[in-house]
């Protein structure tokens, strides 16, 4: 998104005064940065109304069913991104959201029919929470495509921490809408006050994309987005960049499966209410929310500005090794609710905005498709590999929890270099984008 300069007489609003408190934004790109801080809003506050629900179901199935789950989500993915990649492939950019979106709010309509009445069976739960892994991943991930389509990577370094803010502030207000209607309307019709937020995410989606025009990549939204429905997956095959983007996603799934997998089994094993699983997963939730908010309009542009992607990035496998170790010696209910909120907060706050940064580098097939592919396939495929490598290591070779965790420690430490070095090349492709916009300029000017 290019820069636009006020005219002469144009005096700053009070919206933009409010704005550049928090965050270092030019005049030009505020109504967008709100629209896109609404956007993330409504997005996080639809899912995290149902996550309650989602993790509730993954107690009822059972620790022991759920590697066979996240085998099942993995391979729905892999039949899921071919049809993306089609979807992407014959409609126009502007196209997509719309028909993807409307897709998922016509699913929560039918869970909504499902649920009701005696439709609690554990393969309605299990179908449920296959489904909901695949819907936060896909509106999530098309969310921060529209945004790497707009905002460059200079503008994506100061503004990321604040579009990150409103999907934490929708994360809270998930949590709050679900513990102060679920047992007024139960949990299923939560699911229809879901599908509402969703529509008017969409409704801002189709808004942003008005209010951008000609504005980077958004220019070209009248046109699909290449032909090959598996190009994503051939271009995080042959890029290095993109492969190591992929690889860094996949570290950091084996070490927070493992985290989840246990929150699961202790939880279980601690609370036996359905109710008060709920209500503990919801306050997790508002927890982890309001640490995140705080650090995202506060910390996370100045971090990601002063000290660069690699730090925002390599904070959450520092913490994750910490975590790793604190559990292996005190494998509790206390120890694993606070490395998962705090493990969380890092993910949201500060690892996820200098990730998505990496993308604003790269062609409009390599964000559509090959970001798509690796937030959702690459992204399960971890949780279906670490769940079988950590259920394996339990089962089969009879490890204690502890000792499991102490296994992932490496992971982690690959996971941290990992995140430095994708910095170096974010730069390097960075600098190499604005000599050829200069050099072009030149050649402009020599015509």
């Amino acid at each position: 998104m290019q820069q636009q300069t006020p005219t002469g007489g144009s005096r700053a609003t009070p919206l933009d005064a409010i704005v550049a408190r928090v965050v270092h934004v030019e005049r030009g790109e505020v109504a967008a940065l709100v629209l896109s801080f609404a956007y993330f809003f409504l997005v996080l506050a639809a899912y995290y109304i149902i996550r309650p629900v989602r993790d509730e179901m993954a107690v009822a199935v059972g620790r022991e069913h759920l590697q066979t789950l996240f085998v099942i989500v993995f391979f729905v993915m892999l039949a899921a991104v071919p049809l993306y990649g089609w979807v992407t492939s014959r409609f126009a950019k502007r196209r997509v959201v719309p028909l993807v979106y409307g897709f998922f709010i016509t699913n929560l309509v039918v869970f909504w029919t499902l649920l009701a009445g005696d439709g609690h069976t554990r393969i309605v739960a299990s179908i449920f929470f296959v489904w909901a892994s695949v819907f936060n991943l896909f509106v999530v991930s098309l969310f921060w495509i529209v945004m790497s389509d707009i905002y460059d990577s200079g503008q994506a370094k100061r503004l990321y921490g604040f579009i990150a803010a409103g999907g934490t502030a929708g994360a809270m207000a998930g949590p709050i809408i679900t513990q102060s209607l679920v047992r007024w309307i139960g949990p299923d019709n939560l699911l229809l006050v879901s599908a509402l937020l969703l529509a008017m995410a969409l409704i801002a989606a189709l808004l942003l994309r008005r209010l951008a025009p000609g504005h980077g990549d958004a220019a070209g939204s009248d046109r699909p987005v290449g032909k090959g429905i598996l190009e994503g997956a051939v271009r995080v095959w042959r890029s290095p960049y993109l492969f190591r983007i992929a690889l860094w996603i996949l570290l950091g799934n084996l070490v927070s499966t493992f985290f989840y997998l246990e929150q699961t089994r202790i939880v279980g094993e601690t609370l036996t209410d359905r109710t008060a699983r709920v209500e503990l997963f919801a306050r997790l939730d508002l927890a982890v929310s309001v640490l995140t908010i705080l650090t995202q309009l506060f910390i996370t542009g100045r971090v990601l500005e002063r000290f660069g992607v690699g730090v925002a990035a390599a904070t959450l496998p520092a913490w994750c090794a910490i975590g790793l170790v604190a559990l292996a010696v005190s494998p509790t209910l206390a120890v694993i609710v606070s490395v998962m909120a705090i493990e969380r907060a890092i993910a949201f706050a500060l690892a996820s905005p200098a990730v998505k940064v990496l993308y604003t580098v790269v062609d409009p097939q390599e964000k559509y498709k090959a970001q798509n592919f690796i937030d959702t396939v690459v992204y399960r495929g971890g949780d279906a590999a670490s769940g079988w490598v950590f259920n394996s290591l339990g089962k089969g070779l009879g490890l204690t929890g502890g000792i499991i965790a102490l296994t992932a420690v490496p992971a982690a430490i690959w996971w941290f270099y990992l995140s430095f070095s994708l910095a170096r090349d974010l730069d390097r492709k960075a600098s190499g984008d604005q000599k050829s916009k200069v050099d072009a300029a030149d050649r402009n000017v020599a015509r």
